[in-house]
């Protein structure tokens, strides 16, 4: 008997957006779901024995997915040769080539399970399902992504309707919904997109959110939350502040963008900016590899492996103001003000071509 569903998750909001779909469940549909959890491009592994230990799944599965560049013997084949016929022998040489050495890597039979969900089909397990012929849905990477990067598109500049065919027809892959085994992509917000596709399905993330019950809550922040106490501690003390000498609160949102250098540039920046005369709390992103508690240690920090949204779920928790860049900020409930900087303020930092991927489209 096939199992019924299986979700391969990337990043930690992805396991969070994961839940949220569980629990929207009729009640005795849930617990029978496998859960996988790939280290390709954030390090999973601190989240799984978490994961387990609420007993939501029925399986949590370890996967240690391998990029292209793991293999070697693909580098003759991502060569540009000035030509976009051979280039395209050698993209359908490399789909097949990669799919059969990445298949020793992947950690279930896929085709025992009834429904299959990937998000950022644009990691490897999206090339190895449409090469073994095998039907799933692809999910959103984060809140919005495609308004900021449509990867689809970007990644294949250059005749995008002759390989879009040629996607269609299973002899190279393309993400994000446009291959020929993914059944749909579901998105947050049609309404934010450059270009629409028929096989965008629209599931709005906030009604998940809105129904979620205590012991939902419960659940997800013994799934998530790491220094729980030592946070509470900093906001029951921010609130004292705010309500004796009316100090405001800010919390910084990192993102993993530019190097190092130019992104502790950044955050002094923003510190300098937004962080005089009020209680600054900081966000790292989970791939921002910049050791924030080092250099910035008296000031509160949610630990990186926490998704944004769950502060949602945090009594007591509130800002006068929530700061990122790229991020999208629409989920959160806990502050009064939200600013989202965006392309604006990147253009400072690092050369605008880099960053403002859907102009270039």
């Amino acid at each position: 008997m096939r199992k019924e569903r299986i979700y391969v998750c990337h990043t930690f909001y992805h396991a969070y957006i994961t839940f949220l779909k569980e629990m929207a469940l009729p009640k005795e549909q849930q617990g029978g779901a496998t859960l996988v959890l790939s280290n390709l491009s954030t390090d999973l592994t601190s989240l799984i024995d978490k994961v387990k230990a609420t007993e939501f799944f029925e399986e949590v599965i370890r996967f240690d997915e391998k990029p292209f560049w793991y293999f070697k013997e693909l580098d003759k084949y991502k060569k540009d040769r000035g030509n976009i016929v051979i280039n395209m022998f050698y993209r359908i040489a490399f789909s097949r080539k990669f799919a059969k050495l990445e298949a020793p890597f992947v950690p279930v039979d896929f085709r025992e399970y009834k429904e299959i969900y990937v998000y950022c089909d644009s990691d490897p397990i999206g090339l190895y399902l449409n090469m073994n012929h095998i039907y799933y849905h692809a999910v959103e990477d984060g809140l919005d992504t495609l308004k900021t990067c449509d990867n689809a598109r970007v990644s294949n500049i250059g005749h995008f309707n002759f390989k879009n065919k040629m996607a269609k027809m299973n002899l190279i892959f393309i993400e994000n919904g446009h291959s020929k085994y993914c059944l749909d992509m579901e998105i947050n917000d049609k309404s934010v997109l450059k270009y629409d596709r028929d096989f965008y399905v629209e599931v709005p993330r906030k009604p998940l959110f809105d129904r979620l019950t205590s012991s939902d809550k419960d659940i997800l922040l013994r799934a998530f939350m790491d220094n729980k106490e030592e946070i509470e501690m900093a906001i029951s003390e921010a609130r004292k502040a705010k309500e004796e000498r009316g100090q405001k609160s800010v919390l910084i949102l990192s993102d993993p963008v530019c190097d190092l250098e130019i992104r502790k540039h950044m955050m002094d920046d923003l510190l300098a900016e937004y962080g005089q005369g009020t209680k600054v709390f900081i966000k790292p992103h989970p791939r921002d590899k910049l050791d924030y508690k080092s250099l910035y240690p008296d000031i509160p920090q949610f630990g990186a492996r926490v998704p944004m949204e769950i502060l949602n779920l945090m009594e007591g928790a509130h800002f006068d103001t929530v700061i990122s860049i790229f991020t999208e900020l629409d989920a959160i409930t806990f502050a009064d003000e939200k600013l989202r900087l965006a392309e604006d303020f990147m253009d400072k930092y690092e050369n605008p071509k880099i960053h403002r991927h859907n102009d270039n489209i």
